[in-house]
């Protein structure tokens, strides 16, 4: 494959791939202005986010099979094309449940844009630079989730929603083009598959429902709901049904007895953690900085940047290191253990008092970690898979880690609300209204105050709500830095997981034919 050709088909898979993924992200710095322009509540319009997460964790385990069935060039394409189009609709719509409905559309074309583009660029690549491509790809993973609230803050403090939506069209519309003009089809598949409908059906209610749960129960009371509760049960009998039923078809719609693989069933189960770290890291740190240190999201995305800088100068020289034969256990324990760090390192940064420079050291810290981490369970992922199982392989591991920032969020949303009512209740138990600092400080806010307010306006009143605000920063404050450490503890569990993965060698017959699908 000539040079110029190869970098037109990781220009556009890596784009296709940040593209969905900062879609991921970037709508939650804008609930406040779709909710108040489209006339709902929080809690409603936050069904743009869960509706895009059901639909992409649904078609991503399936992107193996639907790319067979309709060639995966074509399927690439449609894909593209389905998500540029929702995407413009998105940005039209003017009411709550057009754009739900929309978000739902995108999802179904993005989740096809993460696994595909891995499997396009694996197939550009020699079995010898797989490492670089992992690196490649890795950056689109870790990059993408980080500029998403970054680009989200800087449109929306700067101009209006609709533009998160829109400004994915000249994007999609030259990835599509090149697509069009550049990508060729897999060569791996010589016959249409059956259409498993039955494990389509299963995948759907199991995984689908799963999500729900997950995105939905902690704003819904999770099991004191009835919903939750009807999905929940959904959700079990789905996915224990679609395992059974995918077992015992012939041309299942995912392949599970891809798991058989030692190596990919470890490397699944390692990528979950490294998806709930991402997630949760990302998720709690702008919560943090806008909720109890008052930052804009444009400020909060621009803390991102040093962090995404750092990933995109470590994973090349990753990838390069695991192309030369380093071993992959190395660089798995080091990236974790190096998240423990960045853990620890945001925990001793944050006060009441921190500013931004203050949380770039333990930014770079995870952004080398996660680095080192994803990319090597990305390459890690299909080791040992003949050419044809690849796709399979990379769908698998993808869903894992949608499924493990999923559940990452889900838990992290229960574990704040309870640690911040015990934080509360204790710092307001330690408020006596005679002792000499409460004292002290509430004159000081009533001569502050009174000054200030319009005649007849009650300064005592006033400054007992500035003291209720200052205890609700500093319990939400002590909230996410037991997040932090939480996540930390979380990580710590998959250590004895590493020494059970393999740096397999693929034999010849594969290298070949893995060198010939990328000519």
């Amino acid at each position: 494959m000539k040079s110029f050709v190869k970098i037109i088909i990781v220009f556009t898979t890596i784009s296709a791939a940040i593209m969905e993924l900062i879609d991921t992200s970037i709508v939650n710095v804008a609930l406040n202005n779709m909710a108040g322009n489209l006339g709902c509540t929080i809690e409603d319009i936050s069904w743009v986010i869960t509706a895009y997460a059901i639909a992409n964790v649904i078609i991503i385990p399936m992107t193996s099979f639907l790319a067979a069935y309709f060639g995966r060039k074509n399927y690439y394409l449609y894909s593209i094309i389905i998500f540029t189009i929702a995407s413009f609709m998105c940005g039209n719509s003017t009411t709550l449940w057009e754009i739900v409905l929309w978000r739902f559309v995108q999802g179904i074309g993005g989740g096809a844009l993460l696994s595909t583009s891995q499997a396009i660029l694996f197939d550009t690549f020699t079995i010898e630079q797989r490492g670089t491509a992992s690196a490649i790809f890795g950056m689109g993973i870790v990059v993408g989730p980080t500029l998403g609230p970054t680009v989200g803050g800087l449109l929306i403090d700067n101009y209006s929603w609709p533009l998160i939506f829109n400004i994915n069209i000249p994007f999609g519309i030259l990835a599509a083009t090149l697509t069009y003009f550049f990508i060729e089809d897999s060569v791996h598949h010589t016959e249409k598959p059956k259409i498993d409908w039955g494990g389509i059906l299963l995948l759907a209610v199991g995984v689908g429902s799963l999500q729900y749960v997950l995105e939905r129960g902690q704003t819904n009371d999770w099991f004191e709901n009835e919903g939750i509760r009807i999905f929940a049960i959904a959700a079990a009998i789905g996915v224990i049904g679609f395992i059974i039923w995918e077992l015992r078809q012939k041309q299942p719609v995912v392949n599970l007895r891809l798991l058989k693989d030692t190596n990919l069933t470890f490397t699944t189960m390692l990528t979950f953690i490294s998806g709930v770290s991402l997630y949760t890291s990302v998720f709690i740190y702008p919560l943090l900085l806008q909720r109890v240190l008052g930052y804009t999201p444009t400020m909060v995305g621009m803390s991102l940047i040093p962090g995404a800088v750092g990933s995109l100068l470590v994973m090349p020289i990753v990838g390069r290191r695991l192309q030369n034969g380093d071993s992959p256990k190395i660089y798995i324990f080091f990236g974790f253990s190096i998240l423990i760090l960045y853990g620890v390192l945001l925990y001793r940064a944050s006060d009441i008092n921190s500013t931004l420079s203050d949380y770039t050291l333990p930014l770079i810290v995870r952004s080398v970690g996660i680095s080192m981490a994803m990319v090597t369970l990305t390459n890690q992922a299909v080791a040992g898979l003949k050419p044809k199982d690849i796709p399979q392989g990379i769908a698998l591991n993808n869903m894992m880690r949608q499924l493990g920032g999923a559940f990452g969020i889900a838990f992290m949303n229960i574990y704040v609300d309870q640690r911040y009512a015990i934080h509360r209740n204790e710092l307001i138990s330690n408020i006596t209204a005679g002792s000499a600092n409460f004292m002290a400080r509430n004159s000081a806010l009533v001569n502050g105050v009174g000054s200030k307010l319009a005649v007849g306006a009650n300064a005592q009143q006033t400054a007992y709500k500035l003291l209720d605000y200052s205890v609700d920063k500093q319990a939400y404050l002590l909230t996410y830095l037991d997040g932090f450490l939480f996540s930390v503890l979380f990580i710590l569990a998959v250590f004895p997981l590493i020494p059970f993965l393999k740096n397999k060698k693929l034999d010849a017959a594969t290298q070949k034919a893995v060198a010939e699908s990328s000519h």
